[in-house]
């Protein structure tokens, strides 16, 4: 678990996931929060779900894959998620991504995930670089990532896509 000043960041098992797919309220009760009816998030849906827990189960490597965003007040309560997709690659880069519960966007959260997903991967030797994709149009995301120091990089990894990164340089500079 990583915890920030208004979240708690709690890396998926394969354990947690199968309560995801089961439903609200076998989540609620592993993760100790409330789910909110609304769960999951954009883009996270079943089918994510399920890739993230056959990848666990083959690697068991908790971490590089899905983070439950839960508040950090009492009770808890699941805002969004946030993770990677999948281990660096032989470069040292690793592609993160988020998102939130439409009800509580724009209050920073991504933000605060972010940075500490950033830090979390970088204190790995083995990362150089986090990058993300998105819209161009996705104005909030985009803000997320400038906020952490990302900088556009140039077009993704498909059409319409743009690619926003940070090296490990810029922030030992």
């Amino acid at each position: 678990m990583i915890k920030s000043q208004r979240l708690q960041l709690v890396a998926a098992t394969p354990e947690l996931i199968r309560k995801d797919i089961q439903g609200h309220a076998a989540l609620s009760e592993a993760l100790d929060a409330i789910v909110p009816e609304s769960w999951p998030p954009d883009l996270y849906g079943s089918r994510a779900m399920q890739f993230a827990l056959t990848q666990l189960d083959e690697i068991s490597e908790r971490g590089w894959w899905f983070w439950y965003l839960l508040t950090a007040g009492n009770p808890s309560e699941l805002v969004g998620i946030c993770g990677f997709k999948g281990r660096p690659d032989a470069s040292g880069s690793v592609e993160i991504g988020y998102s939130i519960l439409a009800d509580h966007q724009r209050r920073g959260y991504a933000t605060e995930a972010v940075a500490c997903l950033v830090g979390w991967a970088f204190s790995h030797y083995n990362v150089n670089e986090v990058s993300a994709e998105t819209f161009p149009h996705l104005t909030q995301s985009i803000q997320v990532l400038k906020n952490n120091g990302f900088e556009l990089t140039g077009p993704g990894s498909e059409t319409g896509v743009i690619r926003y990164a940070i090296k490990r340089s810029k922030l030992n500079s």
